[in-house]
């Protein structure tokens, strides 16, 4: 996500739920990325990291959705 880091602290201190969204997805993210390191996974782990993935999908979307909005 290229965002301007204005918009980004400025929407974070004006939008609860942004903020919220936004911590969500910065742990997801952390998880994915930890995922990714591991050089052998167990096929449990390969499922919760696509859960994973898909969430932090899901979140960014609903980001870029409020963030629009401020643009507009």
């Amino acid at each position: 996500m290229n965002i301007d880091p204005d918009l980004l602290e400025k929407v974070k201190k004006d939008n609860a739920e942004f903020c919220k969204l936004y911590e969500e997805h910065t742990v997801l993210k952390s998880r994915v990325d930890k995922f990714n390191k591991t050089k052998l996974i167990t096929p449990e782990q390969e499922i919760e990291n696509k859960k994973c993935q898909k969430e932090k999908l899901n979140l960014k979307d609903k980001m870029e959705e409020i963030l629009s909005n401020y643009n507009s």
